[in-house]
Order: C-alpha cells, then sequence, then structure tokens
C-alpha cells in the first residue's frame, strides 16, 4: 500500500492479464458480525483485510469474541449472543472509524442488548462518520424501547446505547427504505437477538439498493436465521430465532472493486483480455451486475460461476443512461467511463451517493471538471460528457477508498487524446478501506510506454549518500529504487564466487549477463540468497569499482538496469544512470561531498559496525577511486549537462531530499 501524500500516475496505454480479488467489504463486515454473535466457532476463508474489517474485530474483541489467526483463515468464537458480566457493568466505548458497515449493525445490535441484558455503550469514529446520517436507524429503535442517546448533532454519531429498558416488539419496526439500505440491514442483522416472538420489519417508501438486502438475507440463512420476506415491504423474524455457526464461510471477492478492472478491459483490453477472479455468475452481490452496464457501453464480456473476462469492444465507449439503484457503489465507475464515450452520459437513482464515505455527487462532479469535463448533478442524478482535452490534474479524494480507484482509470486518456497528461492521486493509502494492494494491483496488468514512466536519477562519487537519498526519495514517491552499485557489487561478488579474475572483463561481463537478482523490499536477493549484507562489505565495494572499469561488463549490465523502469516510476542512483543509462530522466541529480565529509561518514559507519578504521586512509581510498571513476574510458564519473548540482557536505538528509521532490515537483503539470 502507498502510505504517501500522493501518488503520480503516468499515461497508461493498455491492459492485460488476471486479477484476483480481495474479499467482499460487504460480505466480510455481516459475516464477521453474525460469527461474533452465533453460538460455537466459525472458520472464515477469504476475510477483506481493510481498515472497516479491522475495526470491526477491534469491536468484537471488546465484546468478548475469541479471534485467532489460522493461517489465511480466521477463527471466531462467538458470546451466543449474551454479553458477559464484564462488559455489561463496565461499558464499552468503541471506535468504528468511517466504517458504516460497523457502526449501524452495531448500533443495532448493542442497542437491542443493552435493552435487554443491561449495560452501557459509546460508538464514535472519524469526523466524516459524525456526518453521515443514521437517525431513521435511531428512530425505529428508540420507537420500540431502546434507550439511545445521539452525543452530538441528534440523528447522527457518535452514539451512547443505555439499558436495561422495556422493549415494545409486538408492533412492527418501522424503518425508512430511501435513504440507505445499512438501516434495514442493521435491523435484520441485530433483532434475532431479541426475537421471543415473530418480529416483523416494515419499510417506509421505497427500499434503495435491494441487492444488498439480498446478501444480508443469504448470510442470515447460513447462520441459521429464515427470514420471511413479503415483496420489499415487509420482514418477518420468527420467533426463537438465534444465530448458529455454519463452522465455515467462504468471502467471495468484492464486486464493487471489481468494478475498477471490468471497466479497465472495457477500456484498454485492446490485444488480450483482463480476467477478474472472485466473482462471477454466482455471486450473491447485486453490484457483480456492473458487467451489464460495461455491456451497454460495449464491453466485450464472458463469465462464468466465479471469474468475468473482459476486453474492448466498441470504441469510443456507448454513451448510456441508466438507473443505479441496483449498483450504488460499482456505478461510481461508470462516471469516468463516461469519459470515454461518444456522447453524454447520465446516471440516475443515486441520492445514497450524498451519504455515502462523502458526497459523492457532489465529490465526483467537482474531481471530473478538475480534467476538464462538463459535468451536470442534481439531487440524485450525474451527467457526464466525453473529454477530448484532457488536463493533468491532481485528485482530490475526500478519504473515499471509491474516489481513488474510480479515478486512477482517468490515466487512461492516451486512448482517446493526442496529448496524454498524467493523474495525481492524493492519499492513495485511503484505499486501504476496502482494496489495500489496489495500485500494487492495477500496475501489475497495465501498460505505459517505456518514455512515460517518470525516472529520477542521482548520481555522484563513492560515499556521497546516492543510495540513502535515492531510497528516501523513492519512498516519498512510491517509486522504484535501482541501486546500480549492488549490480556491480553484485556482478564483482558473483564472478569471484566462480573464480573468475575480476581483470578478464568478456569473463565477468558473462557473469553479470546471466544474474538472477532481485531487490526486495531493501533486499538483494540472488539465485534465492539474500546477500544484502555482504554487498555493504568494503572488500565487495572494491570489487564493484575494479569491474566497472571494463565496458563488456556495463554493456552486460545496461538492460537489467533498464528492465527496473517499471510502474509507476524509478528512482536511479550510479555513476553514469543519468549520463549513459537513462539520458532521458525528468531530473538528473549529481550528489557529492568533499572527500573530508565522505570519510568521516564513512569512518562513523564502520566503528558503528565494530570494524576498525583509519581517517586518513579513508580519504586517501576515497580520492583514489574519484580518480579511478572520473578516469576510466567506459562512462567516467561526471554530471550530465542538464543535471541539477547538489553538494551534501553541510546539510542532512531530510534537507536533500527535501530539495530534491522541489526539483520534482517544479517540473510535473500539477
Amino acid at each position: 500500500m502507498y502510505k504517501i501524500p500522493f501518488l503520480d500516475l503516468p499515461p497508461l496505454q493498455a491492459a492485460a492479464g488476471s486479477v484476483r480479488l480481495p474479499g467482499s467489504k460487504s460480505i466480510s463486515n455481516r459475516v464477521l458480525l453474525l460469527a461474533g454473535l452465533a453460538e460455537g466457532e466459525t472458520l472464515i476463508h477469504d476475510l477483506l483485510a481493510s481498515d472497516d474489517t479491522a475495526v470491526m474485530l477491534e469491536a468484537l474483541r471488546q465484546l468478548g469474541c475469541t479471534i485467532t489467526q489460522d493461517g489465511s483463515q480466521l477463527r471466531v468464537r462467538g458470546i451466543g449472543g449474551q454479553l458477559s458480566a464484564p462488559v455489561r457493568e463496565a461499558g464499552l466505548k468503541l471506535f468504528l472509524g468511517n466504517a458504516g458497515t460497523a457502526m449501524r449493525p452495531l448500533a443495532a445490535a448493542l442497542a437491542l442488548l443493552a435493552a435487554t441484558q443491561g449495560g452501557q455503550f459509546e460508538l464514535s469514529g472519524v469526523p466524516r462518520m459524525h456526518e453521515r446520517p443514521i437517525g431513521d436507524l435511531v428512530d425505529a429503535l428508540r420507537e420500540r424501547g431502546c434507550d439511545i442517546a445521539c452525543l452530538g448533532q441528534e440523528g447522527y454519531p457518535p452514539l451512547r446505547l443505555s439499558g436495561p429498558s422495556a422493549l415494545r416488539l409486538s408492533e412492527p419496526v418501522r424503518v425508512r427504505g430511501d435513504v440507505s439500505s445499512q438501516f434495514l440491514t442493521a435491523l435484520l442483522l441485530a433483532l434475532p437477538l431479541v426475537a421471543r416472538e415473530d418480529v416483523v420489519i416494515e419499510v417506509v417508501g421505497e427500499l434503495i439498493s435491494k441487492p444488498y438486502i439480498h446478501i444480508t438475507l443469504a448470510l442470515l440463512q447460513r447462520f441459521g436465521i429464515e427470514v420471511r420476506r413479503e415483496g420489499w415491504e415487509r420482514f418477518i423474524i420468527p420467533a426463537g430465532s438465534r444465530y448458529r455457526s455454519p463452522g465455515e464461510i467462504h468471502v467471495e471477492g468484492d464486486a464493487s472493486s471489481a468494478s475498477y478492472f471490468v471497466a479497465l478491459g472495457a477500456l484498454a483490453g485492446i490485444e488480450a483480455p483482463v480476467r477478474i477472479e472472485g466473482v462471477g455468475t454466482a455471486s450473491l452481490q447485486g453490484d457483480v451486475r456492473f458487467v451489464e452496464a460495461a455491456a451497454l457501453m460495449g464491453a466485450r464480456i464472458e463469465q462464468g460461476p466465479n471469474w468475468v473476462e473482459v476486453r474492448r469492444g466498441a470504441w469510443p465507449l456507448k454513451a448510456l443512461d441508466l438507473d443505479c439503484n441496483h449498483i450504488p457503489d460499482a456505478a461510481m465507475t461508470l462516471a469516468v467511463m463516461a469519459l470515454y464515450a461518444d456522447g453524454p452520459s447520465t446516471l440516475r437513482n443515486i441520492a445514497s451517493w450524498r451519504v455515502k464515505e462523502t458526497d459523492r455527487i457532489a465529490a465526483m462532479a467537482a474531481e471530473l471538471k478538475k480534467l476538464g469535463a462538463q459535468v451536470e448533478e442534481g439531487p440524485d442524478w450525474l451527467r457526464v460528457h466525453p473529454l477530448k482535452d484532457w488536463r493533468a490534474a491532481s485528485i482530490h479524494t475526500y478519504d473515499d477508498h471509491r474516489v481513488a480507484m474510480c479515478f486512477s482509470l482517468a490515466a487512461l486518456n492516451p486512448l482517446i487524446t493526442g496529448r496524454p497528461v498524467p493523474v495525481r492521486i492524493e492519499d492513495p493509502a485511503c484505499v486501504a478501506k476496502t482494496f489495500p494492494d489496489y495500485f500494487e494491483t492495477l500496475f501489475e496488468v497495465v501498460q505505459a510506454r517505456r518514455a512515460d514512466i517518470p525516472v529520477i536519477t542521482i548520481d555522484g562519487p563513492t560515499a556521497s549518500g546516492k543510495g540513502t537519498l535515492a531510497d528516501e526519495v523513492a519512498h516519498q514517491l512510491g517509486y522504484i529504487v535501482l541501486d546500480s552499485g549492488a549490480l556491480y557489487r553484485t556482478a564483482g561478488l558473483a564472478a569471484f564466487r566462480a573464480g573468475v579474475s575480476l581483470d578478464d572483463g568478456p569473463g565477468v561481463a558473462r557473469i553479470a549477463a546471466g544474474l538472477d537478482l532481485h531487490f526486495r523490499k531493501g533486499r538483494a536477493i540472488l539465485q534465492g540468497e539474500d546477500i544484502s549484507e555482504l554487498l555493504r562489505e568494503e572488500a565487495t565495494g572494491l570489487m564493484a569499482s575494479q569491474v566497472a572499469a571494463h565496458p563488456e561488463v556495463r554493456q552486460a549490465l545496461h538492460q537489467l538496469q533498464l528492465d527496473f523502469r517499471r510502474l509507476p516510476g524509478l528512482v536511479a542512483d550510479g555513476r553514469d544512470m543519468g549520463t549513459a543509462v537513462f539520458p532521458d530522466a525528468g531530473l538528473k541529480v549529481f550528489l557529492t561531498a568533499s572527500a573530508q565529509t565522505r570519510a568521516e561518514r564513512r569512518y562513523k559507519q564502520l566503528i558503528g559496525k565494530g570494524i576498525s578504521a583509519n581517517m586518513e586512509s579513508l580519504r586517501a581510498d576515497l580520492e583514489a577511486r574519484d580518480a579511478r571513476d572520473k578516469g576510466r574510458a567506459a562512462s567516467p564519473l561526471k554530471p550530465a549537462q542538464d543535471a541539477q548540482l547538489l553538494d551534501n557536505s553541510g546539510q542532512t538528509i531530510e534537507e536533500s531530499k527535501d530539495l530534491v521532490l522541489g526539483w520534482w515537483q517544479e517540473r510535473q503539470p500539477f
């Protein structure tokens, strides 16, 4: 996950490959709550690991559930619908972040448990959660006898749920259905706790997002609750209902998250399809019907019980006018797809967008306009016109995972415009709510022109701090790092191990060309062996300087270095990154420091490792290496003509990093 202030997406050209979806958020939190309230132990497979499930798990632990990780599975031993004496006596304060799928059902369940068993619970979240209405659910529960106080604004969290109090369940529980289906879901999940007699729920007004209620009813059935339904207006929970664990349960892939990759295939699956695994024709989730909307826009779709394959059909996409009530979350993706259509597209019946993680109608309109689009909005609709003249834009994501994921598709603008532009996604880590590895997954199946993938080079002499600076800059931007020095050190080490003389240029080059070397999370792996510590040894550094002087070795490693230019971008450090390997780099930095400063830094490093060192000999060695590197025939050490010169003798690494990032930002179009 990219835990950085922003992530810049270069223009993307095509997509192909296979994606495995994370577990459904809607199903995951429903299953967790049901397992937590049920009798017995439930083994849960493929649970979504996200912010929303994390807060639900913590709440269940506080309620007394036993939760253990079993490999990739989770075991939950429920409370059997009974609060423990310590919980009743002490009460609980539960923080639920911005998870509506945790706040709404927990509020209902704990209000009913407090009413029948006693206790006091306070439920709170992030500031945005305190702006998301819950009044219709609170009113429905209060009318039947629950003691609920809104601790801030009436009708909004935070809430205090107190008991005991007398419930009046002989009359129907009435709840509005036209604001959020989560209110009805909350009641359906909670009322079996107190169904001493038949409990009736009546829906006032039209029920929106019916597919989500279908999910709730199907999962209740798995946990032993057979709800009778009369249309979508009346639901009857039988007397004597109680939750019983099914033993084990599988969470299917998130259909809302599938929408981004369905759209990706429709837009950019030109030579080959994008395959999405984890949802299909057998899925419970209503958002799987997003494929129907994509087909209306011209996508070519094939699917099976647990997979979908999508490739481009009509181009440009066909505009559509669609009632999106059945796919409320996934429909956001259509708003960005509409930029690539042959006319204006209208999304209707989306009033629920306004009470989600943010006001999604307003948010989508504002960010689409940044790209240059003409957009119109109403209380429950959005109209988006196709876009030809794209602008580079920094997309504000409102701490809303779906805004971030939707607008990643705007980076495909080269498919429809002659002037490709990058797209900046602010706060990319907000995708942790449902799909923590979304951007990493995206980069595995999209392609960009090599020239469009940004590169920063940091060259300089030995011990100038290139590697440390490159790591810091790359971390801030979310880019890949190429430590070219590590390639040469590995080549020297591998040749030495193979018994090849380091003076034998062609021999070392043959070894270098066959290196099975990978960099993973800052570690260097050679043929499965972690050689990171070996590469830091002084003797290995001397080998690198010796083999780098051979033109044959430099040529052998050249293609390997070029292959590190991968999405979303690269920071490469070495001696000739800006002059020979990446002469088209967007920013070239030549980093240096005085020989005395570099010797002092090296001295401190060695002494810190318990290695004896002599300052004068270190300085002499560095000066000798400088002379050798500057005088070699192949790619001598020197600044590129357009390099930014940076003498960091008197700077901290933080100051150097900020300076380089400032230079980089000056070159961006945002």
